[in-house]
């Protein structure tokens, strides 16, 4: 099953998408939260699918398309996850997982703007296969923590460099500004990935591929990163595990590239849709 929501920013309504065609399933109540996936929402949902076959209401072609869940308690992020991307930002293949946090308010639309943030020059994208929890998590074993995911996203996790390493302290800084996460266009469901050890991802820039590359090449596998977030936060029914990018991204070459107003990124990964996002300026409201 693919989750999507759609409508107004903010005033996002639930559907599902079933062969390429999206449904409004407002009907079944609430939102994609953390009640609906502690709850057993997506067998309920599932079920609310079945007995509602060929009844339910296709979404209006252009329908705006927000994250495919709401805004969840947290959003973890694993860096440094590939051994190429490591490689090409000169950094050690690390020990353990490096944990770091996008803020909840990054979270957009997998086709909403990219806002350059005020006085950045170094804004660059990662296109990352995310993981949604399905249920309270703490201090699981590795051999029980895929019984813990309910899903699984597209994400560009966009970042500021010289937020991130020439201002000091952690890398949070370059990571949360509003628009930095786009998600979606769907959440896709555990059990519709065949093996999500091998899931290829993409990005390109004005047309132009700069990451292409799989989760065979992770540091650290699914869930081992479930199991190893869970030893230090409880991660609650909703929350994103962020399992980091492939080579390619700006910072990575030489000179670095990075995004500028009228930029177009497109990215997309098997199993779960593609996603595009212009960039634009940061304008005071």
């Amino acid at each position: 099953m693919k989750l999507i929501r759609f409508g107004e920013t903010g005033k996002e309504h639930i559907g599902v998408q079933i062969d390429g065609l999206n449904y409004d399933v407002s009907a079944f109540g609430g939102d994609y939260n953390e009640q609906f996936f502690a709850e057993n929402g997506l067998a309920r949902l599932e079920e609310f699918v079945k007995a509602n076959a060929g009844k339910l209401i296709e979404i209006p072609a252009g329908s705006r398309l927000g994250a495919p869940f709401a805004r969840p308690s947290k959003i973890v992020c694993i860096g440094l996850n590939y051994k190429d991307h490591a490689a090409e930002t000169g950094a050690a293949i690390p020990a353990e997982p490096i944990i770091f946090m996008k803020s909840s308010t990054s979270l957009v639309g997998p086709y909403d703007q990219i806002v350059i943030p005020r006085g950045s020059e170094k804004t660059d994208w990662e296109v990352e296969f995310g993981i949604v929890i399905g249920k309270k998590a703490s201090y699981v074993e590795e051999s029980e923590a895929l019984n813990y995911i309910a899903g699984y996203v597209l994400h560009n996790d966009v970042s500021e460099r010289a937020y991130q390493l020439e201002r000091g302290g952690t890398w949070d800084k370059g990571k949360g500004c509003d628009t930095f996460a786009p998600m979606g266009p769907y959440m896709t469901t555990a059990d519709e990935i065949p093996d999500i050890n091998n899931v290829r991802l993409w990005l390109k820039v004005n047309g132009k591929t700069y990451q292409d590359g799989n989760t065979s090449n992770l540091i650290f596998s699914v869930a081992h990163v479930v199991s190893y977030v869970s030893q230090f936060m409880t991660l609650l029914p909703g929350d994103v595990i962020s399992t980091g990018t492939p080579a390619g991204v700006g910072l990575g070459f030489n000179p670095p590239i990075y995004l500028k107003a009228g930029d177009v990124i497109e990215l997309g990964a098997d199993y779960l849709g593609e996603s595009r996002q212009e960039v634009v300026a940061y304008s005071q409201k």
